[in-house]
């Protein structure tokens, strides 16, 4: 039984483990972080995420789907919040297509308590990755408990240690190894809209609320105690950013200034603005994702992207199912297996950092935008009658199996053929016509 090491007990981590084991692997997953498995995550609250298929498929494989959907809220479309108050809704998909929310944390511990289900599994928290061997692969840990520092040896190296992995920072020092990170100019925080008196939601639960105002938007997502995360993305710097907002009062008039309806349902709004951080959003590209035979990175290791296609776990969890995969195609040759999985995954992380970056662009400043909506209609249509020619792009990354550098070519082919039709004088009047439909058809 060949023993793989885990560094970092995360999502893909967790997830990983699982996948290891049900190969036949003796596992061994370490943490720097405390063991979260008695942490009571539901009834409190949590940074949420969007669960799509390419994630969905990967808990699948796991056998930990259906105790997922368990704590998950579907999501249907997206609710665009006006400043006057209107709301305008937005499906994500077709009908019986939906993304999902789902507590991090939650996810995080049932994953977790899968992996420890495994006799060939062994977890090991408060343990951080201070150096790695890459030749004979002997990975040094510090207790931070006991302050020991000591070595294990595994035959093949996961590090699915986050954005900042220890696991990278070793390999940034081979040969040929490259390396970028880009932070943007705009941070995050967590905020929070709490449930009714009885515990139901005070909006509709089974949509993504979003308050695009151009440099800056608000989204929230419902929890499955009643309440909303609500996340403000905004500039760190510049007159209208977290720093200007530096009194109670400026941070209340700007709120009623530009999200009124928010306000109105978010009492807690000081107490969470100053007691949650200013958090930053980083992109991190690498190459290659693997060390010869002996180390792979995988998810925000091997690819950090903003949050804005919600496809950040979503990518991770597809690079636990195409190592699946790749495992299925080369048996024990994991100098082939490392290698391929490199070359087919790199070029996918990076076509789903650079789509993530686009939608935020058009979730801030083009969502509530009518031009956009009805671009999006006219696309829709063509997808209903025409599905064998025309998937859209949100449907082609959410909810497909589509290669995202697929999806991002053919994204851009299709930009390219509807850019024309919507500068058309008479496109409003006749969004709807034969002649319409056929200047697009002709192009496909």
């Amino acid at each position: 039984m060949e023993k793989a090491l885990v560094v970092g007990a995360g999502l893909v981590g967790s997830l990983q483990a699982v996948l290891l084991a049900k190969k036949g692997h003796q596992v061994d997953v370490y943490d720097r972080r405390g063991d979260i498995r008695d942490v009571d995550f539901i009834g409190g609250r949590s940074i949420n995420l969007a669960l799509s298929n390419r994630g969905w498929k990967a808990l699948e494989l796991a056998g930990v789907a259906e105790e997922i959907k368990e704590i998950s809220i579907p999501m249907t479309g997206r609710k665009m919040h006006a400043v006057n108050g209107d709301i305008t809704y937005q499906a994500y998909g077709q009908e019986g297509e939906a993304i999902y929310s789902v507590p991090r944390g939650e996810l995080n511990r049932k994953l977790i308590l899968k992996a420890a289900e495994y006799e060939n599994v062994n977890l090991h928290f408060d343990k951080k990755c201070t150096d790695i061997d890459v030749k004979t692969g002997d990975v040094a840990f510090l207790d931070s408990k006991t302050g020991v520092e000591y070595n294990v040896n595994a035959s093949q190296i996961y590090g699915t240690d986050g954005a900042f992995s220890a696991v990278r920072a070793r390999l940034q020092k081979t040969d040929r190894f490259n390396y970028s990170q880009e932070y943007l100019r705009h941070g995050y925080k967590e905020l929070i809209i709490p449930p009714n008196e009885d515990g139901s939601h005070k909006m509709d639960k089974n949509a993504l609320h979003i308050w695009p105002r151009g440099e800056f938007m608000l989204i929230a997502l419902a929890n499955m105690d009643g309440s909303f995360t609500v996340t403000l993305f905004f500039p760190f710097e510049g007159e209208t950013s977290f720093a200007s907002l530096d009194t109670d009062e400026k941070i209340l008039a700007f709120f009623e200034e530009t999200f009124p309806d928010a306000l109105a349902v978010m009492p807690t709004l000081l107490k969470d603005y100053h007691e949650n951080p200013s958090a930053s959003l980083v992109i991190i590209r690498c190459d290659p994702w693997n060390y010869e035979d002996k180390v792979l990175l995988m998810g925000d290791s091997a690819h950090a992207i903003v949050p804005f296609y919600g496809q950040g776990m979503n990518s991770g969890f597809e690079d636990c199912s195409e190592w699946w995969r790749l495992a299925e195609k080369h048996g024990d040759n994991w100098a082939a297996m490392f290698k391929e999985f490199s070359q087919e995954r790199k070029p996918n992380g990076d076509a789903i950092a650079d789509l993530a970056l686009q939608n935020y662009i058009e979730m801030r400043d083009l969502v509530g935008d009518e031009m956009f909506l009805l671009r999006k209609k006219i696309e829709k249509k063509i997808y209903s009658k025409y599905p064998d020619k025309w998937v859209p792009l949100y449907s082609m990354v959410t909810f497909s199996h589509t290669r995202y550098a697929d999806a991002l070519a053919i994204g851009k082919k299709q930009e390219k053929i509807m850019d024309p039709i919507m500068a058309r004088a008479d496109i409003i009047q006749n969004w709807d016509s034969e002649e319409v439909e056929q200047a697009i058809l002709s192009q496909l």
